[in-house]
């Protein structure tokens, strides 16, 4: 036990970003002190995730070396998930529907494009060509596909004039929600047990020191929660800290929400380009986004039953869904070939902010809120 803190304290010491962990508990006592400082607190729960997140990389990897690349991308997914849940739980108690859509749809947009870009584009600084396995692009790619056609179905419907219009979408989300799960499933069944050997990664012969597995999962664990609690403090302070910037619920959820929730994994797969493992990169990105449309979105979807004023649908505003679709659409195109340079990184990322640029200029008109 001894020996596990010595080399977490080593760690910290030697990772200059890791000194920012002391706006953890600054940010904790900000809540306790001036709960009403929203900017403030905005601000301090930022810059708190980022060091949680770097934690959440070393961790990560320790484990991934022990487990795999595949099993560790989507270990990592999971858990820069749950705060993405843990901020839309928050927004779903509130009855902020357009926050949550929007999150949700940012966060698969973020994954397929921004994330993914900048994993090509930093890997492709460094190494002329990069080499990844093509298997694990085309299962996520295809699982994304069927999760934006299921999105589209409550968009295509809704301007239908159905007899009590309202109770018949939300019947078709509560469907939709337990096929898209089902159909989660099955894709892990298929890649981590049946047809695990078509995603094996290249070995990476770079006799890296690792934390020891228990010090790794014991990381994972308590950073996990402060995640959590840091989220909660930043969902209920963003809406505010939003008008004083003058942004939309729409613009908060896709870009902001997203960009926080995905600092984690973001932390780990940009490093893992870096090191030229961009089998890892690949599975974080377009696993996460994946995640998102068959899990997370339906699960909030059942959840709102239970903790949200009123039962969620998954009818989405039309641009939610036209730039998931295109970014799904480009992803898959992107991962085809199963090589990438920096330059393709970089439109990935152009594509990215011609959408939060449009979504900031041209906010949507109010829909998608139920």
């Amino acid at each position: 036990m001894a020996s596990a803190v010595k080399s977490l304290l080593n760690e910290i010491r030697r990772t200059p970003v890791l000194w920012m962990l002391i706006f953890v508990p600054a940010v904790l006592v900000a809540e306790a002190v001036a709960p009403h400082s929203h900017t403030l607190l905005f601000v301090l729960s930022v810059l708190a995730i980022v060091p949680l997140a770097a934690l959440l990389s070393h961790a990560t990897e320790a484990v991934a070396a022990k487990t795999g690349d595949a099993v560790g991308g989507l270990l990592n997914a999971t858990l820069g998930n749950l705060t993405e849940l843990i901020i839309a739980i928050t927004a779903l108690r509130a009855g902020q529907y357009m926050l949550v859509k929007a999150s949700i749809a940012g966060a698969i947009v973020t994954n397929a494009l921004f994330m993914l870009g900048a994993c090509l584009l930093l890997g492709g600084l460094r190494y002329h060509v990069q080499e990844y396995n093509r298997a694990g692009a085309r299962l996520y790619s295809g699982l994304l596909l069927m999760a934006t056609v299921a999105l589209l179905a409550p968009s295509a419907v809704a301007d239908l004039d159905l007899v009590q219009g309202e109770a018949v979408m939300r019947r078709l989300s509560v469907g939709l929600a337990i096929l898209l799960i089902i159909a989660y499933a099955l894709g892990l069944l298929f890649s981590l047990k049946t047809h695990k050997e078509l995603f094996a990664s290249a070995e990476h012969g770079e006799g890296e020191e690792h934390w020891p597995i228990g010090l790794a999962v014991g990381t994972l664990l308590v950073v996990t929660v402060l995640v959590a609690l840091v989220s909660e403090i930043f969902v209920e302070s963003v809406q505010k800290a939003a008008e004083t910037f003058g942004m939309s619920p729409a613009f908060v959820g896709f870009i902001i929400v997203s960009l926080v929730g995905a600092a984690a994994e973001f932390a780990v797969a940009s490093s893992a380009a870096r090191k030229d493992r961009l089998d890892m990169s690949v599975s974080i990105a377009l696993g996460s986004a994946s995640q998102i449309a068959l899990f997370v979105a339906p699960a909030l979807v059942l959840l709102s039953y239970v903790v949200g004023p009123a039962p969620m649908s998954l009818q989405f505003w039309p641009g939610a869904v036209t730039m998931v679709m295109i970014a799904t659409v480009t992803a898959s195109f992107i991962t085809s070939s199963g090589r990438s340079a920096w330059f393709v990184g970089a439109l990935l990322i152009f594509i990215y902010a011609v959408f939060a640029l449009t979504l900031y200029v041209v906010p949507p008109a109010g829909q998608g809120t139920g």
